[in-house]
């Protein structure tokens, strides 16, 4: 047995390929991103959101997954980063793109569940307001971030965020985690 994708989302290698032009090293490597979805196809007509963009790679796996009446919110920082995805998905109307700090954008909504699955993808919503961001999701919804294992963009003094989310995880309130020492290493969880 081999754990490769069975299918690629189309639109994926031209996402990578300008990725690579633009040197932006942090995209999901295809094993998460076909988690991301086949969980994805487990939540017909749900809302989706991602915080951390990038270029577009998790979007392009979600949106994959993702049924014609479902929805994803994504969110991104960094505008030169997030026009690649912009590129390549804004003509999928499912698909909003928010330009923002992800930090910013967890203040400026309101706690109430609204979310059915939260792909995390930068430190707000995993290292930072994991509480604020499990607040916006639904009984039952799913939570996956990725990164978890070590990896050659992380900066020097990363591996102890690591560590402190994964030794906090058994203590965080209505929530089920399985970390995965798989691809790049994976948090799933359901909110329960």
């Amino acid at each position: 047995m081999h754990d490769a994708p069975y299918i690629r989302p189309p639109r994926l290698d031209a996402i990578l390929a300008d990725a690579r032009r633009a040197e932006f090293a942090m995209s999901c490597e295809d094993r998460t991103g076909s988690l991301l979805a086949t969980l994805a196809a487990s939540k017909p007509g749900g809302h989706f959101v991602e915080l951390g963009t990038g270029v577009g790679a998790g979007a392009a796996w979600l949106a994959a997954g993702m049924t014609a009446d479902a929805r994803l919110t994504t969110v991104e920082a960094d505008k030169d980063v997030q026009a690649i995805a912009r590129r390549h998905l804004g003509d999928d109307p499912r698909i909003e793109f928010v330009h923002a700090d992800a930090d910013a954008w967890l203040t400026e909504q309101q706690p109430t569940p609204a979310f059915d699955f939260a792909y995390v993808d930068c430190r707000p919503g995993k290292y930072l307001r994991l509480t604020d961001l499990l607040a916006l999701l639904k009984p039952g919804a799913l939570y996956v971030v990725d990164d978890m294992l070590p990896q050659a963009t992380w900066p020097e003094d990363h591996q102890p965020r690591v560590d402190g989310f994964l030794e906090r995880l058994p203590d965080v309130p209505n929530w089920r985690a399985t970390p995965m020492n798989w691809a790049s290493g994976l948090v799933v969880a359901a909110r329960i």
